[in-house]
């Protein structure tokens, strides 16, 4: 086996790539004579949102199609995860494409003919769920690929598993910082050895973004999203008259000095020079009245980096920060820190081997970024275990202003459905184009 360098083989792949563009001109043509059921697919699913781990109409809705589409189907994949399996009609690798499945407990605003007015359980509540994240249009974009596949298995070299996740915005249903709480999401389908039983060699994923126009298709090589992890603090004071606070210890006032304590470990524990952290309180509850100093104040956020360092200088110095800065203050605390997701790292071989199937997928519009985003991804399990890379997908309409469009966990986000075309053909020539790059990795 004659081994290439990257840049080499980068090189003959984009070479390559005229000559695959006049023969994959199939998928394009797939793609747009399919694309009017992707969307009543993406709005059946938008109408019935579903939350974290418990997607059970929606799972049974794509095994439903993925038997249609003559596949080997599993369910019950990490709760309510599905995964089927192509066999291609030419010998190569393996290959997992990855769509999530789950909503997000948000009131729909949009106002449009198929919003959500579904309910849901969120931790013992009900709720409204809305799919405010664009995970009604990976699955649907992931469905249309699978279907064009089958139906032109003969053109795939290998075989492609098609992983239908639950879960990637966190459970509706488990208390993660109980002791001994189960996994959830991508990180248990890893666990239970979705990556082994299936044998996938590569992992691709794309996810919606309103920040960018519909077809467009941005990437970046490396750390492409930040780690994410959650943590509850817990100060125990003792209570008393809201007139004579000596006679107690003040929670309240000690939650104070934590919160602005705990930017300390960026701006003086941190070495920002290698990267970003951010620790942030997002929910605060304590007190029944104003004239009450509280006994408890619970606090819950969350910590983010783009550098596995500063990650762990975050996460590990927390605790010991917390306890000292209320101890100081005669209050108790308790800090749980839940991993959540580690780095989501591209592949820089992989992406930029990829990148002629990008440019193929939105027809030119695909476009190497260099600055991570804020957000976080459990498929960075799946790329902890093989090469992976994640993309983003322009979801707002070209007369909108990106600047000005609705965010992804807004309830006014729109996702203009014509995109959804180049997410189908992008899976696709992530299958393709993969066959390719392996086949010149053993030339």
């Amino acid at each position: 086996m004659k081994t290439m360098t990257a840049l080499a083989l980068i090189a003959a792949l984009s070479a390559a790539s005229l000559v695959a563009h006049a023969d994959n001109n199939w998928v394009k043509q797939a793609a747009d004579a399919q694309a009017d059921e992707v969307i009543q697919w993406r709005r059946h699913l938008h109408e019935h949102p579903e939350l974290g781990n418990q997607e059970h109409e929606t799972s049974a809705f794509v095994a439903d199609h993925l038997r249609k589409f003559g596949l080997e189907v599993h369910t019950g994949i990490a709760g309510t995860g599905v995964v089927a399996v192509l066999k291609g009609g030419q010998p190569g690798p393996t290959v997992g494409l990855r769509a999530d499945m789950d909503a997000l407990p948000i009131k729909e605003a949009t106002g449009l003919p198929f919003a959500s007015k579904a309910k849901g359980n969120y931790f013992f509540k009900t709720v409204d769920v809305m799919h405010a994240c664009g995970h009604d249009g990976h699955t649907a974009m992931l469905l249309g690929a699978a279907k064009i596949l089958s139906a032109h298995k003969d053109k795939v070299s290998g075989t492609v598993v098609f992983v239908f996740q639950p879960a990637e915005e966190g459970p509706s249903n488990i208390d993660i910082y109980a002791e001994g709480a189960p996994s959830w999401g991508a990180r248990r389908m890893v666990e239970e050895g979705v990556i082994e039983r299936f044998g996938i060699q590569a992992m691709f994923a794309m996810h919606v973004l309103s920040a960018s126009h519909t077809g467009h298709i941005t990437y970046r090589v490396g750390t492409a999203f930040n780690s994410s992890d959650s943590f509850r603090i817990r100060l125990q004071g003792t209570q008393t008259h809201g007139s004579a606070p000596w006679l107690g210890t003040d929670p309240i006032t000690a939650s104070a000095s934590v919160i602005n304590a705990m930017q300390t470990l960026v701006s003086r524990r941190a070495d920002i020079t290698q990267g970003m952290g951010v620790v942030t309180v997002g929910s605060i509850h304590a007190g029944t009245a104003n004239n009450i100093i509280p006994a408890d104040v619970e606090m819950q956020g969350t910590i983010r980096s783009d550098n596995a360092e500063i990650r762990h200088t975050l996460t590990s110095e927390l605790p010991d920060l917390v306890q000292k800065t209320a101890a100081a203050q005669h209050v108790k605390a308790e800090t749980k820190v839940v991993e959540m997701m580690p780095l989501t790292i591209n592949s820089e071989q992989l992406t930029r081997a990829l990148a002629p199937a990008m440019s193929r997928a939105s027809d030119g519009r695909a476009e190497e970024v260099f600055q991570s985003l804020p957000g976080s991804e459990d498929f960075a399990y799946f790329a902890n275990k093989v090469p992976g890379m994640y993309v983003l997908l322009g979801q707002t309409a070209p007369d909108v202003d990106v600047r000005t469009a609705p965010v992804v966990h807004s309830p006014n986000v729109m996702l203009d459905e014509n995109t959804l075309v180049t997410g189908v053909r992008a899976h696709i020539e992530f299958v393709l184009g993969y066959a390719e790059y392996v086949k010149q990795l053993k030339q």
